[in-house]
């Protein structure tokens, strides 16, 4: 760990005590977990704290660990197969999926230059839930929402938790690891009823192989056709 990273961490241990846990990653960057039921108040001495000022929140994202540890993967200490293939527990995540989804926020803190990642796991798998933290960063608007429509995160207390990239009576929600890759329906428009209409997914059976055409000579059926030893001009 550098010394900036041990300066910022001393400093979150100072202001937020033994409710955060720390992860370090081989490039110095910390990872502070927090309890669900702690978010905001954490939140809250993470932008005011005068020895952290993190004023700003640069990004919001939602993380699905469905198929964390099952499949085939490599970290940077253990292979990517067999029984050695990488899980840190030490990282707060879990093999079977016990806690699916969490959210992950990128703070910036203009006042001293540094940055931290803060992780939270949801409350909930089928409808996964956080608090919303737009009541102390405006930016987390937006961000909240984008997981929402991706995710399926509900951020409780959100001012206007509507969906935000994909289209009104969409279904689903495009991101989890569990949606299907067709999709649930298509949607095309109709020149009758003159409006956009939602279908049941067609998917039709294709033979992608590829099929290459040449406008060659030594392609001519009269060539192939020709007596083996049979002179070509």
């Amino acid at each position: 760990m550098s010394a900036a990273s041990e300066t910022l961490a001393k400093e979150l241990r100072l202001v937020c005590g033994e409710r955060l846990a720390l992860h370090v990653n081989v490039a110095g960057e910390i990872t502070a977990e927090v309890p669900t039921a702690e978010l905001l108040a954490i939140a809250q001495q993470l932008r005011d704290a005068p020895e952290l000022k993190f004023e700003l929140l640069v990004d919001v994202a939602g993380v699905d660990y469905l198929d964390y540890g099952r499949s085939e993967w490599r970290t940077e200490q253990a292979s990517g197969s067999g029984f050695s293939r990488g899980v840190d527990e030490a990282a707060g995540h879990t093999l079977r999926g016990e806690r699916r989804y969490a959210v992950v926020y990128q703070l910036l803190s203009l006042t001293h230059n540094r940055r931290v990642r803060l992780r939270v796991w949801c409350e909930g798998e089928e409808d996964p839930a956080v608090d919303s933290l737009t009541g102390i960063w405006a930016s987390a608007n937006w961000f909240e929402r984008e997981a929402f429509d991706l995710f399926g995160i509900l951020f409780r207390n959100h001012p206007d938790l509507r969906r935000l990239l994909t289209d009104y009576g969409f279904i689903g929600h495009p991101f989890r690891k569990d949606f299907p890759l067709i999709g649930n329906v298509e949607v095309r428009y109709d020149a009758e009823l003159k409006r956009v209409i939602y279908e049941p997914v067609t998917i039709e059976a294709r033979i992608l192989v590829p099929r290459v055409i040449r406008h060659d000579n030594r392609y001519e059926e009269a060539l192939k056709s020709a007596p083996a030893g049979a002179a070509r001009g």
